[in-house]
């Protein structure tokens, strides 16, 4: 019996099983990472900002700036996420189901909370700090400083509807939940699956407020869409307890 042909046979039912596992983990986070940022990101302020944007702007150059901004802050979400990796999987497995739980909790808490038609008391109040944004840039034009002559440099190449939609968003972003729960996804789950499904989720979401965010705002319920999404992360919790001591 040949040991080197008995190896060579091993090989490719390795590489096989290998490939078919990552499948699985990439597929599984991409449908838990698309889910929770749509979520978390319908009527969320990065919505309300892509929608009030598209109303007086370019749609296609709102959405690119908006989806850039989300992007870059995803991706950076999930390079922190995956770092902790470096701890122990059942230490990082049981502190993202209690974030995940934590989350779940504090959203469901929230919505009960919420008045119905608030969401139309967000929009309006995104509203005038979207306007006020642009009055400040205009004032800043007008006086002519060092910051001014930069934001002139950058608009000579880039767009500025472009450069306001990614700054508002992104700043926006910045702490947001979703960014959060995409950390803790990252130190749990495929980072490439997590990366795919969240990116994708996020440009579904400024899709839809670009698309028709006055609109949907009215129709959307943020109090149940909150419910709703703190039901999914509690949801997600339990499983990733009963899963990880099964």
């Amino acid at each position: 019996m040949d040991p080197l042909a008995d190896l060579q046979d091993h090989i490719p039912n390795q590489s096989i099983y290998h490939s078919a596992d990552f499948i699985t983990r990439f597929v599984h986070a991409f449908a838990v990472s698309f889910l929770f940022i749509v979520v978390s990101e319908l009527g969320d302020k990065t919505f309300f900002i892509a929608a009030i944007l598209a109303m007086r702007r370019p749609r296609m150059i709102v959405f690119l700036g908006s989806i850039f901004a989300l992007g870059l802050m995803h991706t950076f979400s999930v390079l922190v996420g995956m770092s902790a990796k470096l701890i122990p999987r059942y230490l990082t497995q049981t502190i993202a189901s209690v974030l995940l739980l934590v989350f779940g909790g504090k959203m469901v808490y929230d919505g009960c909370r919420m008045k119905e038609g608030c969401e139309q008391e967000e929009f309006e109040e995104v509203k005038q700090e979207v306007s006020k944004g642009e009055t400040g840039e205009d004032e800043a034009e007008n006086g002519g400083n060092r910051i001014t002559n930069g934001r002139i440099f950058l608009r000579r190449w880039i767009s500025p509807v472009f450069l306001q939609a990614f700054t508002l968003t992104f700043l926006a972003e910045w702490g947001d939940r979703s960014q959060l729960t995409t950390i803790v996804l990252a130190a749990r789950e495929e980072p490439f699956g997590i990366t795919m499904g969240g990116i994708l989720g996020h440009s579904i979401c400024t899709g839809l407020a670009v698309l028709g965010g006055k609109f949907l705002s009215e129709k959307i319920s943020t109090r149940t869409v909150t419910i709703i999404g703190g039901i999914v992360f509690i949801g997600f919790a339990l499983y990733s307890f009963i899963y990880r001591n099964s």
